[in-house]
Order: structure tokens, then C-alpha cells, then sequence
């Protein structure tokens, strides 16, 4: 068990991080992911304050759909970056990382509408994040409802008589669901997952997971100073909406080109590469490490690193591992695809 964001969490299981890994990859494990907060934003001004105040369109989803977006500061760099459940017409829960729950509320409170109520109702429930290519088959024993939740869907569920709600989302590059219980259910719901054979797993394995599949966090690869553009998430800005804070900045910041870029780097070797660690082309600096580990899948070192955008991909670049140059390659991302 590790501190992390203000609460107590495992960082492995028994069986290790390694195991808990290559479980994901080819069958199921759980994470307990109730540090991440739960916002939830409900009346009839709920959809329009979420739209004002976050970069991607809600217009594009409906209820019973999850969305990825980001809320930004004026300057463009990510406050956060959430997902959305649209869980009915005039519900929604807003899902920021653990350290920022307050900060969503505030600001999430400040631009509401008269009559749109934002809880943070995070202390409820807990969210259980089941991955893995056998996540939904072994979820049968548990909630067909719940299995059968849409890739990005939204769906209550019943378990032992309370209401949950399921999403087709997670963060290690699998297939998955992520379920919220009622917290007074939510240690019988942990022990049927794991009567229907599914491993638990901590944060080491999450971390290596969402590292293999090129999936940013926030506070190393995306934060202060760093905009969607930059991590390459342009995606999430939807430009014809109209307004947001951090939008004109990001107008700015595309006029001038974006620099520098998240990019992929892949080395020959097991060393794990830590963040922080400069990266040279011929003896000059041209970025660095946001976050980095050892592969367990590839058996190598991996990363997410901010580098001059003029580096392409398949340029050799040099790092130092534990005081030792080693040569890497810079690739596309994700390192690993979906099993």
C-alpha cells in the first residue's frame, strides 16, 4: 500500500506487478479506482454549464454515452482531463483525477447555470475498473448488465439491490468496464469480480499498462504549461462549439505551431526509463522524458517524451539510463495495441 493523490492504495497484489500486467493483456484483472472523484451535475442547465466549460462537444454524444474531454486554464495548459458519463438527460457524472476533485467542483460550480446542482459525490461510491480481452465474458457471473455496457456506453445496473453504474471506459488500452458502487455494497462486489476469476491488480500494473498504450497522465505527460495540442489530443477540442477558457489560447498557440510534441521512444534494452531523463540528437537537447518504465510486454524500455516537433518517427536520439548513454528510437504510439 502507497500513498497517492490523499489516499491509501496498493501498489501490487501478492502475485506482482508483472503478473498483474501480462493478466490484463490476456485475461481480466480489477483496479480499485475510487481516488478518482465523481462530480455529479445534474438539472436542466447541466448539458450547456458542461459545454462552456470543457473543450469537446457534447453535441457529439447522448445519454447513455462517455466522453473524453479536458478543462483547461485561460493559458491553455490541462487543469484536467476527464471523462464524462451521461448517465440520463439531465445527469451527468464528471470524473477528474484524485488531486483535482476540488478544483472541478469550484470551477464546475462557477460556471453552472441557475438550477444545475454540481455534488461532489465522490465519498458514495466506489468505481472498480474491470480490463482485459476477457473482462466482459467473466463480468457474466457478476452483472450481464453490467457486461454488456457499449464500448464508451453508459448503463445502470443492479447488484445485491443497489443501484451502479456501469461504463464501457479504462485506462490501460483493453477492453473494459468500469462500474461505481454504492460504497455500502462495494466490498461483496469486489469479492464476486474476483469469485468470477478476474485478478486484482494495483498501480504499478496500471501505470506500465497505460504507458503501453500511450494513454497520458495527468502531472507528468499533460499539466502545467502543457495544452491538448502539445500531448497530441487535438482531438478533444472541438473548435466550432464556440467558446471555452484556454480556447484562444490554443487558436494562438496552432497559428505559431505547436511545440514541442509527445512523441513515443523505444529503447533495445530492459533498463526501465524514468521521467525527467533529457533526450539529445547529436549532442544537442531537444526534449525530455515525461513519464517512462519497462515494458513488460515489449521486455524493453518505454516513454512519453516532450521533443522539438522536428523530430520525426524513426529518428535514433540518446538518453541516459542510471548514468549510462543508451540509444533509442522514437515510434509511433501506441507502443502496444489493443489485444
Amino acid at each position: 500500500m502507497v500513498p497517492f493523490g490523499g489516499w491509501e492504495m496498493p501498489l501490487s497484489y501478492p502475485g506482482g506487478t508483472l503478473e498483474e500486467h501480462r493478466a490484463c493483456r490476456s485475461g481480466a484483472v480489477v483496479f480499485d479506482v475510487s481516488h478518482l472523484g465523481t462530480v455529479r451535475v445534474t438539472g436542466p442547465g447541466a448539458h450547456d454549464s458542461l459545454q462552456r466549460s470543457l473543450t469537446n462537444d457534447l453535441n457529439k454524444v447522448q445519454p447513455g454515452r462517455a466522453q473524453y474531454t479536458h478543462l483547461l486554464s485561460e493559458d491553455g495548459s490541462v487543469l484536467d482531463d476527464i471523462i464524462i458519463w451521461w448517465v440520463a438527460p439531465e445527469i451527468f457524472d464528471v470524473m477528474p483525477n484524485a488531486s483535482n476533485t476540488d478544483d472541478v467542483v469550484s470551477t464546475l460550480r462557477s460556471a453552472a447555470d441557475a438550477g444545475t446542482t454540481v455534488q461532489d459525490s465522490t465519498a458514495a461510491r466506489a468505481v472498480l475498473a474491470i480490463q482485459g480481452p476477457l473482462a466482459r465474458e467473466m463480468m457474466k457471473a457478476v452483472s450481464p448488465e453490467a457486461a454488456s455496457v457499449a464500448r464508451f456506453g453508459v448503463r445502470e445496473f443492479t447488484f445485491d439491490q443497489y443501484r451502479c453504474v456501469a461504463a464501457g471506459t479504462g485506462y490501460t488500452g483493453e477492453d473494459g468496464i468500469e462500474c461505481a458502487v454504492p460504497t455500502a455494497a462495494a466490498g461483496a462486489f469486489w469479492q464476486a469480480v474476483l469469485d468470477a476469476g478476474v485478478t486484482p491488480a494495483g498501480l504499478g500494473a496500471r501505470d506500465t499498462l497505460r504507458l503501453e498504450a500511450g494513454l497520458p497522465l495527468h502531472g507528468q505527460d499533460i499539466g502545467e504549461g502543457l495544452t491538448p495540442l502539445n500531448a497530441g489530443l487535438g482531438w478533444v477540442v472541438a473548435w466550432e462549439k464556440g467558446d471555452f477558457p484556454g480556447r484562444s489560447a490554443l487558436v494562438a498557440q496552432e497559428e505559431a505551431g505547436v511545440t514541442p510534441l509527445l512523441h513515443g521512444i523505444r529503447t533495445a534494452g530492459r533498463r526501465p526509463i524514468r521521467g525527467g531523463t533529457e533526450v539529445t540528437l547529436d549532442g544537442h537537447r531537444i526534449g525530455y522524458v515525461s513519464s517512462g518504465n519497462f515494458s513488460p510486454s515489449l521486455e524493453c524500455g518505454i516513454a512519453l517524451a516532450y521533443l522539438d516537433s522536428r523530430n520525426p518517427v524513426g529518428d535514433t536520439v540518446s538518453l541516459s539510463v542510471r548514468g549510462t548513454e543508451v540509444e533509442a528510437e522514437v515510434v509511433d504510439l501506441p507502443f502496444v495495441a489493443k489485444s
